[in-house]
């Protein structure tokens, strides 16, 4: 393997999380569609629950169940880290849930979900 093969293997995760963190963040800001500012904020989510979990994992490591021949807690991977993204996930889900049903509701009472439509319909009411 090459230097910029191994880095990439080593380090790629992280350029991943980053690019998906800065899309989220683009979209949030750039965007005048309340359905894709909240694509924009769930793709940073999911930027965040695999920047922690690519910090959870160490190289050689295996699962925690306890194998015969392994009494070194060096050899295994920390669970905590897995436990808490599922819980982000659940909150991930919830967050979008809530999000989807005040789009809705924005939908029937102005009819759009463009930020310039409803500012523009708001003032009229």
């Amino acid at each position: 393997m090459t230097g910029i093969e191994q880095f990439l293997a080593d380090k790629g995760i992280y350029f991943l999380t980053f690019f998906l963190l800065s899309l989220g963040i683009y979209g949030i800001i750039t965007c005048k569609n309340y359905m894709k500012k909240l694509i924009g904020m769930n793709i940073m989510q999911v930027s965040a629950i695999i920047f922690f979990l690519s910090l959870g994992q160490k190289k050689g490591a295996t699962i925690p169940v306890l194998l015969e021949g392994l009494t070194n807690s060096d050899a295994y991977n920390n669970p905590l880290t897995h436990a808490l993204m599922l819980t982000a996930i659940v909150v991930s889900l919830g967050t979008t849930g809530v999000g989807l049903a005040l789009l809705t509701r924005i939908k029937e009472k102005f009819g759009s979900v463009e930020e310039e439509e409803i500012i523009r319909r708001q003032d009229k009411l």
